[in-house]
Order: C-alpha cells, then sequence, then structure tokens
C-alpha cells in the first residue's frame, strides 16, 4: 500500500491495484485538489476513494454480459439437474430395506457425566428437563384433579386466612426475643450464651408473612413401612411389602438396611433389610393423596382422623394406615388373594409442606379432606 504525505499533515492512504488507480488518485492531483479546496486532506482522500468503487461497480455493470460470470465455476447453480429416471428411482425407504448391516452410530455422541466436577470442568450437565440427562423423569402426562382444585380453589382461600395486610408506611410492631436470657440469680450465669425457648430444644422455624408468592403448598409425601417379621432370613415379608408398596404408590421402593448389629433380633448392620419406602413428588403426590382421602378414609369403620398433636413443629405432618386400612387400596383390593393376609403391612406416611408451622399445614390438609381429632398442638 502506497502511503501520500500532504501539505497538511495528514496521511493518505489510497489502495493502488493498477495503471487506471494511480491515474485517479496521483500525487499530483490531490495537491492539485488540496489546493483548490481547503478540506480535510483524509476526507478529500476518503471522497475520491468512494467516487473510485463508484465508478469501478457501474463499469462492470455495463460491461459484463453473461450473469455466469459472478459465480464460481465450482458453485452447485451451475451443477444441472438430476434426470427424471434419477429422480424415480430415489426410494431412501426401499435402500435401507435392503441394506444387510446397520450403519454405524455417530462418532460424537454426548454423554451426560455421572458426576458433577465443578463449574470450570469442560464436561458439564445438561439441564434435567433434557431427555439426555440422567435425572430426566418424563412427564406429567396428566394433571391430578386434587391439584387443579388447589390452583384453582384452595390456594386462594389460604391467602385469604393466613395473609395479614400492613398499610403502607406502617412499621410491624417489635418482635420479642427467641432466645431466653439468664436471670443473673448466680455467679455461674455471667457471660452465658441465651438458652433455648421454654418446652423446646430447638428454635423453631420463622414464619414469614404469607403472600401469593409463599403459599403452603404439598411438597413431598414420604411412604415408609417396616418389616415386622421376627426371622429375617425369609425374603418373603420383604417382597410382599416391596411389592404393596410399589401398587398403591406407582413408584418403585428402596430398601433399607439395618445400621447397627443386634444379635438378640438377629440384625447385622448393612445386610439385613428392615423396611423399604418411596418418595412421592409431583402427579404421583397428587393422586396417592386424593386416593387416601377419597377411597381409603372413608372406608375406615369409626375412623377419628390423624391425631392434631402429629407434627415437627416445621410444617410435616404424619399419620399411619394398618393392614385393614391398606387392603382397602384399590390396587390392594382388586388383587388382594394374591398377597398373604399376615403379610400385608401397614405403612407410615408423612406430608412434607412449605409451611413453617404445623398450624398453616393443618389447615393445608384440611381443606384437602384429611381429618384432624383431639387437640391441635402447633
Amino acid at each position: 500500500m502506497r502511503v501520500l504525505r500532504s501539505r497538511g499533515g495528514g496521511y493518505l492512504k489510497p489502495s493502488v491495484k493498477n495503471e487506471w488507480d494511480r491515474a485517479i488518485l496521483s500525487p499530483q492531483r490531490i495537491s492539485m485538489a488540496i489546493r483548490r479546496t481547503q478540506v480535510n486532506p483524509s476526507l478529500l482522500a476518503f471522497r475520491l476513494e468512494c467516487q473510485y468503487t463508484t465508478r469501478r461497480k457501474a463499469s462492470s455493470l455495463t460491461v459484463s454480459k453473461d450473469p455466469s460470470e459472478d459465480v464460481v465455476p465450482e458453485s452447485s447453480h451451475l451443477v444441472p439437474l438430476p434426470s427424471e429416471e434419477t429422480i424415480q428411482s430415489y426410494n431412501p425407504v426401499a435402500r435401507s430395506r435392503a441394506r444387510k448391516k446397520p450403519l454405524p452410530l455417530s462418532r460424537y455422541q454426548f454423554r451426560d457425566p455421572r458426576y458433577y466436577r465443578g463449574p470450570l470442568h469442560p464436561h458439564q450437565p445438561v439441564v434435567p428437563t433434557s431427555p439426555s440427562s440422567r435425572v430426566f423423569v418424563p412427564g406429567p402426562f396428566s394433571l391430578p384433579r386434587l391439584q387443579q382444585t388447589y390452583t384453582s380453589t384452595l390456594a386462594p382461600d389460604l391467602l385469604s386466612l393466613l395473609y395479614k395486610h400492613h398499610p403502607p408506611g406502617q412499621l410491624p410492631g417489635p418482635t420479642p426475643p427467641r432466645l431466653r436470657s439468664w436471670d443473673d440469680s448466680s455467679p455461674y450465669h455471667k457471660n452465658r450464651p441465651l438458652r433455648a425457648p421454654r418446652g423446646a430444644p430447638r428454635l423453631p422455624l420463622l414464619r414469614r408473612p404469607v403472600t401469593f408468592r409463599n403459599i403452603p403448598r404439598l411438597e413431598k409425601i414420604v411412604v415408609h413401612t417396616v418389616i415386622r417379621n421376627p426371622d429375617h432370613r425369609d425374603s418373603a415379608w420383604l417382597h410382599v411389602a416391596g411389592m404393596i408398596v410399589q401398587a398403591i404408590t406407582n413408584v418403585r421402593c428402596q430398601v433399607y438396611k439395618a445400621r447397627q448389629n443386634i444379635s438378640n433380633f438377629g440384625l447385622r448392620a448393612k445386610k439385613t433389610s428392615m423396611a423399604v419406602g418411596v418418595e412421592l413428588r409431583g402427579e404421583d403426590m397428587y393422586c396417592f393423596l386424593s386416593k387416601v382421602v377419597e377411597v381409603v378414609m372413608p372406608k375406615i369403620k369409626e375412623y377419628k382422623g390423624v391425631s392434631g398433636r402429629s407434627g415437627d413443629s416445621s410444617g410435616n405432618l404424619a399419620f399411619s394406615l394398618g393392614r385393614e386400612a391398606v387392603s382397602m387400596f384399590p390396587e390392594v383390593e382388586i388383587n388382594y388373594d394374591s398377597y398373604p393376609p399376615k403379610m400385608i403391612p401397614a405403612v407410615d406416611i408423612m406430608v412434607c409442606t412449605t409451611a413453617t408451622n404445623d398450624r398453616d399445614a393443618r389447615l393445608l390438609l384440611a381443606s384437602m379432606g384429611v381429618p384432624f381429632y383431639g387437640k391441635h398442638v402447633n
């Protein structure tokens, strides 16, 4: 590239490619133009280069006659079309059926990593909603009626019952201290840490003001049963309990083994199977709870309901169903002859909610049809 320096101190960089360029952007012409017009040399060079580009494009349009001259010879636009015989003979389905051996798999197949090695590792796991993920769960395939009722009716009613309005500009009242202090009746009380609340070894969860963002809802349901067989060498009890729990929950159960060695009961740590359980979420959770409330509980004779004292002060409630109640599930009742009556287990059901106290959790389950009796302890 040729660089020219003008009298004004600016640098001109004309693109000199052939003799015609030199004729248009010659140093004599540029210096004469600078003398006649009082403009910036760089701006003048830019204007001259634009004029040259415009003239060159216009001349190329007028001179070229064949449009194929602007097309690369190897372009697909110049390849002739296939013949009619080739088009009629094209049948990929028949060709794949006639193939004796299957085609080899693709060289690159993404595999979701088994372990997460950190955010800087080049092999990152995909989102759980992707079918290639290891934790992908297909569904939901239907919308349970209990879930529809909660979304359309129960959630607005719970918000109306639990909402506490604070006018704009009004600050909430002072909150009492959660921990108790010492009364200094003894010299040993000095510099001691604050005590836990009376009647509780630990602090309960804080109850945030209920808004439309944190309305109490179901989080998961855990169904658990213990094998009450004195002879743990007989695995029939474990198989029957696993089949029944899997039938009533629609989820494959997990086997739990003993944690300690107890010779009197014949238990060996990590070897003797003790219980089976499942964890329900989403569609299976709502279907199981509606089945318990609408089908099983009304069939139980003189059933009082769930005790009002059940709960862990954190929004989780638990209750149990005996052998007679488990045999009333539709999945067990229709195949009752397949299970020995003595081996039908009792199940423990724990309902985990997003509420932070037992009162809100009990109100949520009561709105879904779960009966409660006795004194309600929060």
